[in-house]
């Protein structure tokens, strides 16, 4: 990644089109990789894939090292064999640009279930079993376990009752098709040239089979709850901090291990992507540790992490890695540190760029660098741009008038087509990797929001219709794209 130059789009599997009410692994997905060609994009910069939880969030997931099964498309089922078409019907009417969870959870399941009544045990699927052993044995069994105990948390396990033998098997079926389906598109992204950039979330969620299953690992009382959890405290996201409940490390006992858990996870997670986003790169150095029971993040305390060391012993065991460093928010001396011992690209946003910290302004970027328009957290910038002009209106000269004038003035602009004012200023800068979501390059407003960090309901739904891609928005990308030596 020190000299890669590229461009690439954000988007996650669940945003692409589809008639399922998600986006999937199926033919959609194609599409988008095909459209990227098209477009002279390099990267597809996916979100976390592991399944999720009640509140839908890609990094809070049952797994650290499995495969959502919402992403697993019903219509390769059917190529596949384990389903008929007649088995789709009736298809919910689903929304084209939001997903309703709840029903296609439902929806999806009952294919899935229908479907492993036809699953044999063949050779590459007892393949697929053997090398992933190590952490599909326990996830298998902790789903079980969960439907067994009515998807109650672990911790209320009753002791009494026992995991049923075809219910760990139909999740492990669901993950052996959703990493057979995953790995066919890789083999398309590879002949287009696109490679694949994944995110890995700092922590990992309380219910899940990582935390059950090696508790030892994570700060818990004796009854298995968390004792301390993790989070940031008060930023530009929330005035309150950000309070994400995910139980933090017991690093000592970690380094008992040599980091083998870590060591696991990077292994497993490369299999699926080429270059890594770590997010929360500072918690590897220090990390803000809040009681469990708070109410807010704002009462923790910085708390050391493993530092260069664990690095060293992912290195020792894996060799070099692709990896870029997330570290946006309150980033110290230490942190940057670290980064630059382990020569890892930093992230740049430009949404950022013009209020005090001039540091997101494309004058000021360097090569080893990874330069978004936007984030997962952010805003679009169409509803960014919007919402501070709002602002600017409403309270004469303020601090949101003056980014408007900046914005204005640095991109030359009098604010018509900001997103494209946008892409424009990240792809021709000099960083090597630039990096658009989505709904900036379909010029989206709010509506097509992906996370408002802090608010617990109603993220992660947003999709793109199949009709948003046309030839004269293809061309245009690629375009600049090609001007730019990307």
């Amino acid at each position: 990644m020190q000299t890669f130059r590229a461009s690439g789009i954000l988007l996650h599997p669940t945003s692409l089109p589809g008639r399922f009410g998600i986006g999937d692994l199926g033919h959609e997905s194609y599409k988008f990789v095909d459209f990227l060609q098209g477009a002279k994009q390099k990267l597809w910069h996916v979100l976390p894939l592991g399944p999720t939880g009640p509140q839908n969030s890609p990094y809070q997931s049952r797994s650290a090292f499995a495969g959502n099964p919402l992403l697993i498309s019903p219509d390769i089922l059917i190529e596949e064999g384990y389903l008929e078409k007649r088995d789709l019907l009736p298809i919910p009417k689903f929304s084209a640009t939001q997903i309703h969870f709840p029903t296609v959870r439902s929806y999806k399941f009952r294919l899935f279930r229908r479907a492993f009544q036809g699953f044999k045990q063949t050779r590459p699927y007892f393949q697929f079993e053997k090398k992933h052993s190590k952490w599909l044995e326990p996830f298998a069994h902790y789903m079980a376990l969960r439907t067994a105990n009515r998807d109650v948390s672990w911790t209320t396990f009753d002791p009494d009752v026992k995991a049923r033998a075809e219910e760990i098997l139909f999740h492990k079926f669901l993950q052996y098709e959703f990493f057979r389906q995953w790995h066919q598109l890789k083999v398309r992204c590879v002949d287009r040239n696109i490679l694949i950039m994944g995110d890995m979330p700092f922590y990992v969620e309380h219910d899940s089979a990582d935390v059950w299953h090696s508790p030892r690992l994570f700060d818990l009382d004796k009854h298995g709850k968390s004792r301390s959890v993790g989070g940031v405290p008060p930023d530009y996201f929330a005035k309150d901090g950000q309070l994400w409940g995910n139980p933090t490390y017991r690093w000592d006992n970690l380094e008992k291990t040599k980091y083998a858990w870590w060591i696991e996870r990077f292994q497993a997670i490369f299999e699926l992507v080429d270059v890594l986003r770590l997010d929360h790169f500072r918690g590897f150095e220090k990390f803000w540790k809040v009681t469990a029971s708070a109410s807010t993040a704002r009462r923790g305390v910085w708390s050391r992490g493993p530092g260069i060391k664990l690095f060293q012993a992912v290195h020792k065991r894996l060799g070099e890695l692709s990896f870029i460093a997330e570290n946006l928010g309150v980033i110290t001396p230490e942190v940057e540190e670290l980064r630059r011992r382990l020569r890892l690209p930093g992230m740049a946003v430009l949404q950022f760029a013009f209020g005090d910290n001039a540091t997101h302004r494309p004058n000021n970027y360097v090569r080893e660098l990874a330069a978004f328009t936007g984030t997962h957290d952010n805003d679009t910038t169409l509803g960014w741009w919007k919402y501070l002009n709002r602002s600017a209106q409403k309270t004469g000269r303020s601090q949101a008038s003056i980014e408007v004038d900046r914005a204005k003035a640095y991109l030359q602009t009098d604010g018509h087509e900001m997103p494209w004012s946008f892409i424009q200023a990240v792809i021709t800068s000099v960083a090597n990797i630039s990096m658009i979501p989505m709904q900036d390059i379909l010029g989206l407003g709010s509506t097509a929001r992906m996370n408002v960090p802090g608010r617990a309901e109603g993220n992660w739904r947003w999709r793109y219709s199949s009709k948003a891609i046309t030839p004269a928005l293809v061309d245009r990308l690629r375009r600049i794209t090609e001007v730019s030596g990307r």
